[in-house]
């Protein structure tokens, strides 16, 4: 376990509602006095597009804000199945939560497409997805005979760090940015770049996509968890630290 004293500021980059929610975690393992900044790099806007057209055996969801743009989106056929494929159980708890049947594959988009076909889904199926997505879930299905159709009903809008994330950056302490997508990541990466910081925070990141992600950043120190959850980013932030 890394000792208070040992333990940087942190960075939170995600939306509003799971960068606090992932504060709480952090303040839960490491204690009540650490320092947390949350600067969201990512807003999400709902696009309210429409539908494709046709009859669909059940729904994938690859993120919490792709079940709130889906609920959200006023042309949502009611002809539509109450299956959902979820990326994790944040994800299937939010679709449950919205009145559908979810199943969570508890990992990543890699381990959902596996899932899925060893489910012997026939498809067709609708991936519920944003703009910015790393992989094609749809293809990939597609690919494997499962006839799959992407919607978008989302962006994720870049927005500039704060002053106080800038601090944070910038201060004497060293700093700890958790990083859980390879698109944050670039963003973050690019901000970074333009302030010509003097040292490098340590970057904690969810997968090796995530930290290729940061490829233009020199000298960036990087510890991976072993598993894509917020629960083994920060196992990896505690090892990182015990050993340091």
């Amino acid at each position: 376990m890394a000792t208070q004293s040992r333990l940087p500021a942190f960075l939170l980059t995600r939306p509003a509602a799971q960068s606090h929610r992932f504060a709480a975690q952090l303040h839960q393992r490491f204690g009540q006095d650490i320092a947390i900044t949350i600067s969201p790099l990512l807003a999400p806007a709902f696009l309210g597009a429409p539908f494709p057209q046709g009859s669909f055996a059940a729904l994938i969801f690859t993120s919490e804000t792709g079940v709130a743009a889906f609920l959200a989106n006023s042309a949502r056929p009611a002809s539509l199945p109450k299956l959902a494929y979820c990326v994790g159980a944040r994800t299937a708890n939010a679709a449950r939560n919205a009145g559908l049947e979810s199943v969570s594959a508890d990992a990543d988009a890699a381990s959902l497409v596996a899932l899925i076909r060893q489910h012997g889904q026939r498809g067709p199926l609708l991936h519920i997805c944003g703009r910015h997505t790393r992989g094609d879930i749809a293809q990939s299905l597609t690919d494997a005979g499962i006839p799959t159709q992407s919607c978008v009903l989302y962006d994720q809008i870049a927005q500039d760090l704060t002053k106080d994330a800038i601090a944070v950056l910038r201060g004497e302490q060293a700093a700890m940015v958790p990083l859980f997508s390879p698109r944050s990541a670039a963003v973050f990466g690019s901000q970074v770049l333009a302030l010509s910081l003097s040292s490098q925070p340590t970057y904690a990141v969810l997968s090796k996509a995530v930290g290729d992600s940061l490829s233009e950043v020199k000298n960036a120190k990087l510890c991976y968890a072993d598993k894509p959850t917020a629960a083994s980013l920060i196992d990896a932030i505690a090892k990182f630290y015990a050993a340091a």
